[in-house]
């Protein structure tokens, strides 16, 4: 990563009185600056990582690995890419339309303004922190809400910022909660970045329709893993145990569906059994345990079978507590299929071909994300069949960490792309600046006989189909500037477009 030029980290820090004095950086010094916010989260690491603790999350080690590793890394990308990737493009003369000669045109990416970004509660570092630095980047203004319960560790978050030199007029953290986000796409932001459940997406689009404020929607998911024959079984009952698990089951990339063959359907079966049998329970989180615990309810009633007979409704509705859990004999059409989930639950839907996953997966609302397990080129072709934001083949849920990747979902899983370039320039708008040099302006001409005559034999000439066809528009050019107007003043008979070398062939 380059240094920045003149400007150190430490010595920013209080420089900054205005929100315009961010912006007025250059980008490579407003990169630097979000680059070193690593170094700060990494001293401030073990109070991070005690904040993050909740009934949800008692592991100390996915907090460093779920939240701390990938939000430094995603940091430290900015700092080295962000740079190019922002940086305004030059469009040279090569691929410029002849008929726009002179003209030079550069496109500058412009931060939008102030960002509003709502957090949310399973992952309180990585999603709301990449997203603000993104937006910082850019040279915006960010309004983080923390979610309810998160208060804590996004202010220690928001510190780090602060410590590298983020000034607070740059970025502002706002009380957790609902009205402050309403009373401030109220007041008026230019972008709003939301991750959440589908339901609250639904809410602050509503609000936002109002002011035509633009969003970006990282919403529920409803993820399949598909086990192709040949599949490693022991590989995939690992990845789906450890999704099941990891976070208590509250991450919207889960497995939430099992999408297999009868004969890869029933090894699946087994090999979880044997990994989930003595399960320990898990925290659910209140928002989501109710709902989980009647949905799992009126499936097991409409004929799904709990084959590892754990679960139990009250003690999920009442203290939220509940080991993981596998639903069999689930329909591609029933409820739970379609549904989403932050609790350990997955179900296994069985087909009577493999390919039937490639419609199972796209006909379901939720398209966030989809796993394949089995031989790669098989994965592959499947993948590239799949309409959803990400695609893991033998693996799910870690590599979407990379910082280089994007990641947004379609259908009621949200639009528009967080991380990565693509999630990067997302906090941008375009500019486009075209500068004519020389005095040649064509559209300045008066307006001759055989304009007309002319621009339809160029508009041949250059597009035409076939080669007959472009040589008819060359002759029509050449007509033209002989000065010989067509017989019809309102277009050409088919005679006339045809050059002479062509009638004499015919003759």
């Amino acid at each position: 990563m380059e240094k920045n030029k003149g400007v150190g980290t430490n010595n920013l820090t209080g420089h900054f009185s205005h929100s315009n004095d961010w912006k007025s950086l250059s980008i490579r010094q407003r990169c630097g600056v979000i680059a070193s916010v690593a170094a700060a989260i990494a001293d401030r690491a073990t109070e991070l990582t005690a904040l993050s603790l909740s009934d949800q999350r008692v592991d100390r080690v996915e907090t460093i690995t779920a939240e701390l590793l990938p939000t430094c890394s995603a940091l430290r990308f900015i700092g080295r890419r962000g740079p190019k990737i922002l940086r305004a493009t030059f469009l040279r003369a090569w691929g410029r339309p002849g008929w726009l000669w002179g003209l030079r045109s550069t496109v500058h990416r412009e931060p939008r303004g102030r960002v509003l970004v709502l957090g949310t509660w399973n992952y309180p570092i990585f999603l709301s922190g990449v997203q603000a630095a993104q937006a910082l980047a850019a040279g915006n203004t960010v309004l983080l809400k923390p979610a309810m319960g998160c208060e804590k560790v996004t202010a220690c978050l928001v510190q780090a910022f602060y410590d590298a030199g983020v000034p607070e007029s740059a970025l502002r953290l706002l009380a957790s909660d609902a009205e402050s986000a309403i009373k401030a796409i109220a007041d008026g932001v230019e972008l709003v970045v939301l991750t959440g459940s589908s339901e609250t997406g639904r809410k602050v689009l509503r609000q936002a329709a109002e002011k035509l404020t633009p969003t970006i929607m990282e919403l529920s998911g409803c993820d399949a893993v598909v086990v192709l024959p040949g599949a490693d079984i022991q590989r995939v009952a690992d990845l789906i145990v450890f999704g099941l698990n990891f976070n208590g089951g509250a991450t919207c990339i889960g497995p939430r569906r099992i999408i297999a063959e009868e004969t890869e359907a029933d090894l699946v079966q087994v090999a979880l059994r044997e990994r989930l049998q003595d399960a320990p329970l898990l925290t659910v989180h209140p928002a989501a345990r109710r709902s989980a615990a009647e949905l799992l309810g009126r499936a097991i009633s409409a004929g799904a079978v709990d084959f590892l007979n754990g679960f139990q409704q009250d003690r999920l509705a009442d203290s939220g507590k509940m080991g993981p859990v596998v639903l069999d004999r689930v329909q591609s059409t029933d409820e739970i299929a379609a549904a989403d989930l932050f609790a350990p639950v997955t179900s296994l839907l069985r087909v009577p071909s493999i390919s039937k996953a490639v419609e199972i997966v796209n006909h379901c609302p939720y398209r966030l994300a989809a796993a394949i397990f089995g031989p790669g080129d098989h994965a592959e072709t499947m993948a590239a069949q799949f309409d959803v934001g990400t695609v893991c083949i033998n693996d799910l849920i870690v590599p979407t960490a990379d910082p280089r990747l994007p990641f947004g979902g379609r259908g009621s899983s949200g639009f528009g792309v967080t991380r990565g370039a693509d999630g990067l320039l997302a906090m941008t708008v375009p500019t486009t600046i075209s500068r004519r040099h020389g005095k040649f302006a064509p559209h300045l001409q008066s307006r001759q006989p055989t304009d007309a005559q002319a621009l339809l034999g160029a508009l041949q000439l250059l597009h035409a189909g076939t080669l007959t066809k472009r040589l008819r528009g060359f002759w029509m050019m050449v007509r033209a500037a002989m000065g010989k107007t067509p017989d019809i003043p309102n277009g050409l008979t088919q005679e006339q477009m045809v050059p002479p070398a062509e009638k004499e062939g015919k003759s």
